[in-house]
């Protein structure tokens, strides 16, 4: 049985490249080159049919470490919780009030770029503070 090497994770939104470009700036990824023979992605996008153009977009690790995330447009827009989200990683090895500053910090600066703060989850005992958000379109993820 062959084991899987590298993973994907797409995400479904309305506006694709709007939020791979906000997911670029929460984990510092960055948008691969445009394929062979087109100068820019908007030369690409602009050489596909009408109906699907600005239908996908992807960013990727620079240091090509961390999954490819991919974005594409569907017609529906989101209506219940995420069943997956990211955990973005800002308060590793952090307890306590030392903890919460690292979430709250980070929370400011996704803030800035569209991101919603839902609401922090204290240390219980078992796990660690985190910080509950959704993206610009509404998908949650927490800063843990």
């Amino acid at each position: 049985m062959a084991s899987i090497k590298q993973i994907q994770v797409t995400f479904d939104c309305e506006k694709p490249e709007r939020v791979a470009r906000f997911w670029c700036e929460v984990l510092g990824y960055v948008v691969p080159p445009p394929p062979e023979g087109f100068a820019t992605w908007d030369d690409f996008d602009r050489a596909l049919p009408p109906e699907r153009q600005g239908s996908a977009f992807a960013c990727v690790d620079p240091s090509g470490v961390g999954p490819r995330l991919f974005f594409q447009r569907v017609p529906e827009g989101k209506v219940v919780k995420n069943r997956l989200h990211l955990d973005v990683r800002v308060g590793t090895g952090l307890v306590g009030e030392e903890r919460v500053a690292a979430l709250e910090a980070e929370c400011a600066r996704l803030v800035a770029l569209g991101a919603v703060r839902v609401r922090l989850l204290r240390a219980d005992g078992h796990n660690e503070s985190c910080l509950l958000m959704q993206d610009i379109e509404g998908n949650e993820f927490c800063l843990d």
